[in-house]
């Protein structure tokens, strides 16, 4: 039975990586399976699915106002589709999300979306809250902060590595704006291990 799945994370836990395996799989079988993506995302290419181990593949486009739902059906029409993929899904808006329910229910294809539940604030995307209260299926995509506990959190940071709290939702980047952090270390600030009291004497003496 057809279900829509939202499996969410925050950066670098290979959501990307599950996508792309999940479409070699669909085509593994001779199954057909529509990857979409982002148009505004454009870090490694328009139109591209890249994982950070180095794989990548095309993907059709989708825009604030494609209607997921006729896309798929088009292509449904041409030829059949057995899944549909979407990378990126926290930037899908809320109608758009109702649009792949539709997907699930009228057209009995199964939707998986791969996504960020929250932005650099702690705040839902709105295709990530629309998600999280229409999926069928939800699972978390784990990945580990600097201390090795799980990640909860996807912090935004400046050149010098320091968190920034205020800005636009959305700033597309990578590893140079962006590092996923467990709770206690995305409220406290910290991107990276900080130096203590000892640490930095000795630091201090060396110098002098």
């Amino acid at each position: 039975m057809a279900s829509l799945y939202f499996k969410y994370a925050a950066m670098n836990s290979g959501k990307s990586t599950q996508l792309l395996q999940a479409h070699y799989n669909y085509l593994e079988r001779g199954m057909n399976a529509l990857a979409l993506t982002a148009q505004l995302d454009d870090r490694y290419g328009v139109g591209k699915i890249t994982a950070r181990i180095g794989i990548d593949m095309p993907a059709s486009l989708y825009a604030p106002d494609t209607d997921i739902f006729e896309l798929v059906k088009s292509k449904h029409e041409d030829a059949p589709v057995h899944a549909v993929l979407i990378d990126e899904a926290q930037f899908l808006s809320r109608s758009q999300v109702e649009q792949a329910a539709r997907i699930v229910d009228d057209l009995k294809i199964p939707v998986m979306a791969y996504g960020l539940k929250t932005d650099f604030m702690g705040q839902l995307f709105e295709g990530s809250e629309a998600l999280l209260c229409l999926a069928d299926n939800l699972e978390e995509i784990k990945t580990i902060c600097w201390c090795g506990k799980k990640a909860t959190q996807t912090a935004r940071i400046d050149g010098n590595g320091n968190v920034v709290r205020q800005g636009a939702q959305i700033s597309i980047g990578g590893n140079d704006q962006y590092v996923s952090l467990c709770r206690k270390h995305y409220m406290r600030g910290e991107s990276k291990p900080m130096l203590d009291a000892d640490e930095v004497s000795v630091l201090l003496e060396a110098a002098a």
